[in-house]
């Protein structure tokens, strides 16, 4: 199970990779907004972390303006490692590298095509497992663990 959200700056970008991910049969949960009115997104960053951090997802997709809001709240919840991407590449090397369980994006910066393709790279990509990302992943928890209290 995927969980999605955004603010009211992504409306339409969340309902085109809804669509997406009903044509590749991947279910998610929508944790909104699903509307254009002015909204905080902090409060679906922090919906959609939740939800990954829990379990009760297994990854999660956040859209906003730029990306950059969505990224920095998501990862203020222990246990999330969210990667703002905008190139295939980053999205690659961020399930690879980093074992990233979050994406955030940006409507008005990134082009649908692209977003798309961003979105099927991040969620087709498994973590390596390498010996040398997993002790770099360990270094980032260890951070986590003595500032998240």
């Amino acid at each position: 199970m995927l969980a999605i959200g955004g603010d009211h700056a992504a409306t339409r970008y969340k309902e085109c990779i809804k669509k997406h991910l009903d044509e590749r049969k991947i279910e998610y949960t929508d944790f909104g907004t699903n509307d254009m009115d002015s909204c905080d997104y902090p409060d679906y960053a922090l919906k959609v972390a939740e939800a990954v951090a829990s379990g009760k997802c297994e990854k999660g997709i956040l859209i906003c303006g730029t990306g950059i809001g969505m990224s920095i709240a998501a990862n203020k919840v222990k246990g999330i490692r969210c990667a703002h991407c905008t190139d295939t590449f980053s999205a690659k090397a961020c399930r690879q590298h980093n074992d990233a369980n979050v994406l955030a994006l940006g409507e008005r910066v990134t082009g649908m095509g692209v977003a798309l393709e961003i979105v099927d790279t991040f969620l087709d990509t498994q973590f390596s497992g390498d010996d040398r990302h997993i002790r770099r992943i360990d270094k980032t928890t260890a951070i986590e663990e003595k500032y998240f209290k």
